[in-house]
């Protein structure tokens, strides 16, 4: 016979961010557009495949994908497209962001912190139309379940990276 299934489970809690910001909107989503890159998963997966070697991925990467932050967009679910046929009429926007350079200095330490890479927001339109709400669960939160403090280190300098987005995005002028 082979060897049998195990399962093992670990509760843990993250740490739920959400900002609210006078910033409309569209302001924040245009700051959020300028300040990212954008790409998709298996752009990235297939520039890896390329004969290429480590250093010159890393510079592909960052000469083609990253934006100003130091993030790339992978993917956006426009939440409020659909949820108006319920009654809500809010604009929401749920993004998919970061950066597989990032990714790797946590993902060496420990294979698992790629459930939580890339990092996610909930940019929402506020109800009475006076600003936003960006909500996020701070990365290090999901990340960080054992000591461990390589990648503690990397999830801490992903939590500062991510924090300076969002502030640089919802900020007042």
């Amino acid at each position: 016979m082979g060897k049998e299934v195990t399962s093992n489970s670990l509760e843990f809690s993250g740490i739920r961010v959400e900002i609210r910001t006078p910033v409309p909107f569209d302001d924040v989503l245009g700051r959020l557009r300028k300040l990212c890159g954008k790409t998709t998963v298996p752009e990235v997966v297939a520039l890896a495949k390329e004969d290429i070697t480590e250093q010159q991925y890393v510079s592909e990467v960052e000469k083609r994908f990253v934006g100003k932050s130091g993030f790339m967009l992978f993917g956006e679910i426009d939440h409020g497209g659909w949820i108006g046929k319920f009654g809500i009429k809010r604009r929401s926007l749920r993004w998919i962001l970061g950066n597989p350079l990032i990714a790797i200095t946590m993902i060496r330490h420990d294979i698992t912190a790629g459930l939580f890479a890339p990092v996610e927001l909930l940019l929402t339109e506020s109800v009475d139309d006076d600003g936003c709400f960006l909500t996020y669960v701070r990365p290090s939160s999901l990340i960080l379940i054992e000591e461990n403090e390589e990648l503690e280190a990397a999830a801490r300098a992903l939590d500062k990276k991510f924090e300076a987005l969002v502030s640089a995005a919802t900020k007042t002028v």
